[in-house]
């Protein structure tokens, strides 16, 4: 899935502009309940503004907490002006670059600010990749990591009529052996469907049912 996809379009988006104050930044922040926010300069992505830089460049300013939130433009405390992804971006690169960041903006030619990618729309990701919002059976096996094993898989799978809630693969450390979690919807035929998997050599490790 590409970054497009999945971000907040702008104008969706919270955003300050670059002559604004401090006051007004906060302002916005607190009024939204937000992390962080984009400053623009008319459409030009210039950097971020988070509560945490606000707080910091106060401490460090020496200045009194009055004077530097009307005097201090926004434009003297951003960050990460070159912290950004494009649309054309692949999404899951967001879960590194979203680490020390509340906001990832996502950006087109000349810095022109698209959208943005959140800690909550990479969550929101998360718990679509594993069927997390919809009732099912979840099970977690793993298989010798050899050439077939995931065809083999979809061919129990379609030999069983399952109806696939979501399917995440991981390799194991020693790269010999890869989980495998996968959720479907619950049968009748759960029991011979485990003990074709376990037939077939997939080793079970759990299994849960959505309450």
């Amino acid at each position: 899935m590409f970054v497009k996809n999945a971000m907040i379009p702008k104008h969706k988006c919270y955003v300050v502009d670059v002559n604004d104050s401090v006051e007004k930044t906060l302002t916005v922040l607190e009024h939204h309940k937000i992390d962080g926010v984009p400053v623009l300069s008319n459409e030009e992505f210039k950097g971020v503004a988070t509560r945490y830089n606000i707080y910091q460049s106060f401490f460090l300013s020496g200045m009194d907490k009055e004077t530097f939130l009307k005097e201090k433009k926004v434009s003297d405390i951003i960050t990460d002006s070159d912290k950004y992804m494009t649309e054309k971006d692949v999404f899951e690169n967001a879960l590194i670059e979203l680490k020390d960041s509340p906001i990832l903006p996502v950006v087109g030619g000349n810095n022109k600010f698209l959208g943005l990618v959140t800690r909550f729309d990479v969550l929101d990701q998360f718990r679509s990749a594993f069927g997390m919002d919809q009732k099912g059976v979840r099970i977690a096996f793993s298989s010798v990591e050899t050439e077939g094993r995931i065809a083999r898989l979809g061919d129990i799978i379609q030999q069983h009529s399952e109806s696939v809630i979501s399917l995440v693969t991981f390799d194991e450390s020693d790269k010999l052996l890869r989980r495998i979690v996968l959720k479907v919807e619950k049968k009748d035929n759960m029991d011979k469907f485990l003990h074709k998997l376990e037939k077939s050599g997939f080793r079970i490790l759990d299994i849960h049912e959505d309450e």
